[in-house]
C-alpha cells in the first residue's frame, strides 16, 4: 500500500491545480481604444509627459514610464484638469500588479484625501473585496474579473444619473441609477491607493455626451 501513496498524492495535487486553472480569471479580449478626432474622443494623455495632469498630493508618486502613466508610493490622484465631465465616456487601458489597488474618478472634487465623486474601482487581487469593475460604494463586484499583471480596459459611462462600467468591453455595472444624483460634474482622476500598488494607465480617453 505505501508504494501507491506518492502516486495518489500526486494525482491529488494536479487535480488541484487543474480545478484552480479552470477558476482563475478569464481576461476575456480587451476593448479597443478609441480613436482621438473620431466620434467626440479626445486623448488625454500624450504618452510621454503629464501635461494636462495635476497630482492632489505626492506628486512624486506619479511618473511616465514605457509609453504609460505609472502609480507607485502612498495615496495620491492625479487629475485630468482640461475638462469636467457631467455626461461623459472615460475609457482607459490599465496593468495592475498582485495584491494592488487603484481606481478611476470621475465626477470628482480635485482636492486632497480620498475625493468626492464616483469611483470605478482597479483591484483585481487586494484585500478588499470590491473588485475591478465595482461601482464604489454603490454597486460591488466580488468576483475577479481580470488577472494580476494583465492589461485591460475599463470605460466608465455616465449620462444623467445612470452609470455602465465596462470591464474589457463587458458590463460589470449595468446601467444602474443613482436616485440620490450624487455627483452630477466634476474632474477624471486616477487613484494610487497605498505603497504595496503599482498601476499602469495607457490609451486614455475622454469624450462629451450630447
Amino acid at each position: 500500500m505505501t508504494l501507491f501513496r506518492p502516486i495518489l498524492l500526486i494525482s491529488a495535487a494536479a487535480a488541484v491545480l487543474a480545478f484552480a486553472a479552470d477558476n482563475a480569471p478569464k481576461p476575456g479580449k480587451m476593448e479597443p481604444a478609441p480613436k482621438a478626432g473620431k466620434n467626440g474622443w479626445v486623448s488625454m494623455f500624450d504618452g510621454k509627459t503629464l501635461e494636462g495632469w495635476k497630482p492632489t498630493e505626492r506628486p512624486d508618486n506619479w511618473k511616465v514610464e514605457d509609453g504609460a502613466i505609472v502609480g507607485r508610493g502612498e495615496r495620491s490622484h492625479l487629475f485630468w484638469m482640461k475638462e469636467q465631465c457631467d455626461d461623459c465616456e472615460f475609457y482607459a487601458q490599465v496593468k495592475l500588479n498582485k495584491g494592488g489597488n487603484s481606481g478611476m474618478y470621475f465626477r470628482a472634487e480635485f482636492m486632497e484625501g480620498w475625493p468626492k465623486g464616483y469611483e470605478a474601482q482597479v483591484n483585481n487581487s487586494h484585500k478588499d473585496p470590491v473588485k475591478t469593475g465595482s461601482l464604489y460604494n454603490m454597486v460591488k463586484v466580488f468576483e475577479q474579473l481580470v488577472p494580476d499583471d494583465t492589461w485591460w480596459s475599463q470605460r466608465i459611462v455616465a449620462k444623467g444619473n445612470v452609470i455602465t462600467i465596462y470591464v474589457n468591453g463587458k458590463p460589470a455595472v449595468d446601467k444602474f441609477v443613482d436616485e440620490k444624483k450624487s455627483f452630477m460634474k466634476g474632474y477624471l482622476a486616477l487613484q494610487q491607493h497605498d505603497p504595496g500598488s503599482m498601476v499602469m494607465y495607457k490609451n486614455l480617453m475622454y469624450r462629451k455626451l450630447q
